[in-house]
């Protein structure tokens, strides 16, 4: 069972500046690859503090390759329908050079109103906009003289430079959260899959990953399995009087910041996006013990932490889970101490994949 690190940036400029987000993560990065560990992922967001420190995944990943040499690098996830496909095939090629073939690109639909309002991009029509976005991004990577016709973007002729490093191409993985639909495209189209068990209960998630796998198995991939990440807030502290009390102020603020961006969810309406109208409401409802209790983040000392990871494995039948660890703008010897505390202490207590 595959365990690495997953960032998505909160900080707001008042609190934790830029410079120093960015100094934590880094650190973080290269411990994570001096440690063993199997990923390190970003997620691509804009404006607000919910992501919003992180508008470049492949600009962070490049900092990244610098200062690590095994590690592997995750877009968790870009957003096409803001990019065109020559630039998402031209520079995720570029990354996978820089580091020696280590990046795999995660790819989401983006769905905060107000970044696609700023982008000019209509929410309704951008599912279809995202598919052929990575369709497109896939024939460039793997065909020279591409010509593509879409409603989104036209080109002729087109061979993108630099070519991956990895054959056919970078490994593809899609961040799937809610609609069964989108699990079982993500299958049939043979992309591992991305989680985030966070307002969704760990047993209907685990029927979503199952149809992702029969999905993936009756479609035909040969030479290649179905793989599932997870990505939860993880905090492991020296004992549980101090994890709690640690941890359940930096996920109040998590929660808080990830509930002020939902908020342009209180009028929209989409319908590309149904049952997304209202959703800050839901996480307005939780609290730092609600969502530890539920299973959307694992916070405890070693032993706590080790029983619970168990417990999500099972019910969720994953490869790996892709911690984050960077959650309440926390101080960087804080999230450095419990990313050390799960590597000591947790990981050799995990077994390998559960059956």
């Amino acid at each position: 069972m595959e365990h690495g690190l997953s960032f998505l940036p909160d900080a707001e400029p008042h609190g934790l500046s830029a410079p120093e987000y960015f100094r934590t993560v880094l650190d973080l990065s290269r411990y994570a690859d001096q440690a063993g560990l199997s990923h390190v992922k970003i997620t691509e967001h804009y404006l607000r503090a919910y992501g919003g420190y992180c508008p470049s995944p492949l600009a962070f990943l490049s900092a990244v390759t610098a200062v690590t040499t095994r590690v592997r690098l995750m877009t968790g996830c870009v957003l096409p329908v803001f990019h065109h496909p020559v630039q998402l095939a031209s520079e995720t090629a570029m990354v996978d050079a820089l580091s020696g073939g280590r990046l795999d690109v995660g790819f989401a639909r983006a769905y905060l109103p107000y970044e696609f309002e700023a982008f000019g991009v209509p929410m309704d029509g951008s599912r279809e906009r995202f598919t052929a976005t990575l369709d497109a991004v896939r024939r460039l990577w793997t065909e020279e003289k591409v010509t593509v016709d879409t409603p989104f973007f036209r080109f002729a002729d087109a061979t993108t430079l630099p070519r991956p490093v990895q054959s056919p191409h970078p490994p593809t993985w899609i961040a799937a959260v809610r609609s069964r639909s989108s699990f079982a495209w993500a299958g049939e189209q043979g992309h591992g899959l991305l989680v985030t068990p966070a307002l969704t209960p760990l047993e209907e998630m685990a029927d979503h990953i199952a149809v992702y796998r029969e999905s993936f198995e009756q479609a035909g991939h040969p030479g290649r399995a179905p793989r599932v990440l997870a990505s939860l807030p993880l905090y492991v502290g020296s004992d549980d009087r101090e994890a709690g009390a640690t941890a359940d102020p930096l996920l109040a603020h998590y929660l808080r910041v990830w509930a002020e961006s939902a908020d342009a969810w209180t009028s929209t309406v989409s319908t590309d996006y149904r049952g997304y109208t209202g959703m800050s409401r839901a996480i307005r409802a939780m609290t730092p013990e609600s969502f530890r209790t539920l299973g959307g983040a694992v916070v405890g000392d070693a032993r706590r932490v080790t029983d619970r990871i168990r417990h999500i494995a099972e019910i969720l039948d994953v490869d790996g889970f892709l911690w984050q660890v960077d959650f309440g703008a926390v101080d960087g010897a804080v999230a450095r101490a419990s990313v050390e505390r799960f590597c000591a202490d947790v990981l050799p207590e995990l077994p390998g994949r559960t059956q």
